[in-house]
């Protein structure tokens, strides 16, 4: 599946549970969608506290899966083409030099 059909289920998904309607009490902003996608990473974050692997594989890929619904839904209400932001951040970090341990 491509990330614009992912993006377009997303937007499906939110306006089915009406969190785009103006008086909805899950205001979809730049500033909330932006707190929620940094609260999912932290749960994100939780399958690995005092551990090197997480014990909940599934569990791990829903939290992700929230993560990568925020990031999409943040980038498309912002006007931002995710697919070539992550493209032209590969080309410039392919120049970039990085730092020795």
């Amino acid at each position: 599946m491509q990330l614009k059909e992912l993006e377009a289920l997303m937007h499906a998904f939110v306006l089915e549970k009406g969190w785009y309607a103006e008086d909805s009490p899950k205001e979809q902003s730049a500033r909330n969608l932006a707190i929620s996608l940094v609260l999912e990473a932290s749960e994100v974050l939780e399958h690995f506290q005092w551990r090197e692997e997480s014990l909940e594989p599934q569990e791990l890929a829903g939290e992700l899966a929230d993560v990568a619904l925020y990031l999409l839904q943040l980038a498309s209400i912002s006007g931002i083409d995710l697919e070539a932001a992550i493209v032209r951040k590969l080309r410039e970090n392919r120049h970039r030099e990085w730092p020795s341990p």
